[in-house]
């Protein structure tokens, strides 16, 4: 079956709508006898007269009268669809959002955003994805609606904005004999440490910044996630580094922070977040990026990369 003339259906809504061929000629821009023309394409798609004279006026048929609520609708669908929103109700949207990270961001930022859409966008919501390898074009395909991260390996569609900049700090338990005396790189290599590491690497830029000294650590557990390192680290010796953000509430756990600055010099991480530029323009998305923008800008302008 051959594709309809859609335009046949905005030339309808106009002539059940005024009810004459020259009101909706004047509402189309076209002139009486294009809209003649038009009236009869029409009634020959559907099969039904859809007009008929009855004195000096035109009237409806019943089933151009069944349908004109159906085409009304119809054409505000379209019409919608086409038109640029810049605004978002978002206190009705029921939107779910899907927002990739490790749980280190989640951790620190997590409830901020959490609370800022139940405040704000109370039938939305914020479902949490965990990183995974090999999944690089969950973005291109639609899956998760933000990606953040510190990579920026993404495909060159792929839209970017600068978050926060943090640094690294050890987490060890309270008591932690480390404290016992002066903070040194000898010291500090001594001890056991954990790496977090999705793919099962015990090395990373803190082992560069030993070997320039002329040491190296002791990697004795390696997780994929800084959930269990942290609660390892709770309950032993050893010593974990970590992002600064996700400082937030560790001393609940028994926990204080080591600073990594005074025995070893680490490059400041970059934290980003990453969308495809299908949802640039989308308005509740918009609102996504600039609420977790908001929460990590509070961060910074509460602990000025100081953590605790």
């Amino acid at each position: 079956m051959p594709m309809p003339d859609m335009n046949l259906l905005i030339a309808l809504d106009a002539l059940l709508e005024e009810g004459s061929v020259v009101g909706a000629a004047r509402r189309m821009h076209l002139s009486p006898a294009a809209m003649s023309r038009t009236l009869a394409r029409v009634r020959e798609a559907l099969g039904d007269p859809v007009l008929v004279r009855a004195g000096r006026g035109l009237v409806p048929t019943p089933r151009a009268l069944a349908m004109q609520a159906q085409v009304r609708g119809l054409v505000n669908q379209a019409t919608e669809l086409f038109q640029a929103r810049d605004e978002v109700d978002m206190s009705t949207s029921q939107r779910l959002f899907n927002v990739r990270s490790n749980d280190v961001f989640f951790g620190g930022f997590g409830g901020r955003l959490v609370e800022s859409t139940r405040q704000q966008a109370p039938l939305a919501t914020v479902r949490f994805v965990p990183e995974g390898e090999g999944d690089d074009d969950a973005l291109r395909e639609g899956r998760i609606d933000l990606h953040v991260t510190s990579r920026r390996n993404f495909g060159p569609e792929i839209k970017m904005q600068h978050l926060f900049t943090t640094g690294f700090v050890g987490l060890v338990r309270e008591g932690h004999p480390i404290f016992d005396g002066p903070l040194t790189p000898e010291r500090f290599a001594a001890f056991d440490h954990v790496s977090v590491s999705r793919r099962g690497r015990a090395r990373g830029p803190i082992d560069d910044a030993l070997e320039t000294l002329g040491l190296s650590r002791r990697v004795s557990f390696i997780t994929p996630n800084f959930h269990s390192a942290i609660f390892s680290t709770a309950g032993s010796d050893m010593i974990l580094a970590l992002p600064e953000p996700v400082l937030w509430g560790m001393r609940q756990l028994g926990l204080r922070m080591l600073p990594l600055v005074i025995p070893l010099e680490l490059e400041p991480v970059s934290v980003i977040q990453a969308w495809h530029p299908r949802f640039d323009k989308d308005p509740a998305h918009r609102w996504l990026r600039q609420t977790l923008k908001q929460a990590c800008d509070t961060h910074e302008a509460r602990y000025g990369g100081k953590g605790l």
